[in-house]
């Protein structure tokens, strides 16, 4: 055989093995199971904090009203939109989701009068435990964070926020608010 033989041969060769292995990758893509329209609807872990989800009345540890917070799954389970009213009127709302190249969950919280608040972590055996920041514009200082969120027995949801002032050796609370739903109006 000559050379210009081999070299021909050896082509067809090579272009029939690309055309079987391209036929080969084709039906295999085409039997694997399609990913689902909307994936966090199919992923049990974005329901983890959905015990929060609902229209709410929040009072203090002593039964003070504190205000009410309208807490939405939305994005078809992708996100957790919370909108805060205190008793005086002022306002604040947070964005809440899983962030799947962490595997935390995400908390990121803006009030009107200036509060930043960038946590994340996981779910607990003693709830939702998210840390990180605590950010005021108007004085420009940052503390460390951290919250908790629990289902409690009675259908309640307990919130407790804490900072700290040295660096995180020590812990004061900040809030605690015990969340009751309300009716839908």
């Amino acid at each position: 055989m000559n050379t210009s033989r081999i070299l021909m041969f050896l082509g067809a060769m090579l272009l029939g093995t690309a055309s079987s292995a391209q036929s080969s990758d084709q039906a295999s893509a085409a039997s694997a199971p399609a990913a689902p329209a909307y994936p966090c609807e199919n992923d049990e872990r974005f329901k983890e904090f959905d015990f929060w989800v609902g229209e709410w009345e929040v009072r203090t540890a002593s039964g003070q009203l504190a205000g009410t917070n309208s807490v939405r799954s939305e994005e078809r389970g992708c996100v957790i939109t919370e909108h805060w009213r205190n008793t005086a009127g002022g306002t604040g709302m947070s964005i809440n989701y899983l962030d799947r190249t962490t595997d935390k969950w995400v908390q990121v919280w803006m009030a009107e009068g200036g509060s930043q608040i960038i946590i994340s972590g996981r779910l607990t055996d003693d709830g939702m435990s998210l840390s990180g920041t605590l950010h005021d514009i108007g004085s420009d200082t940052t503390w460390p964070f951290r919250a908790l969120w629990t289902s409690l027995p009675d259908g309640r949801v307990r919130q407790f926020f804490e900072q700290s002032n040295d660096g995180g050796t020590s812990w004061v609370p900040w809030f605690e608010g015990f969340y009751s739903r309300v009716e839908a109006k």
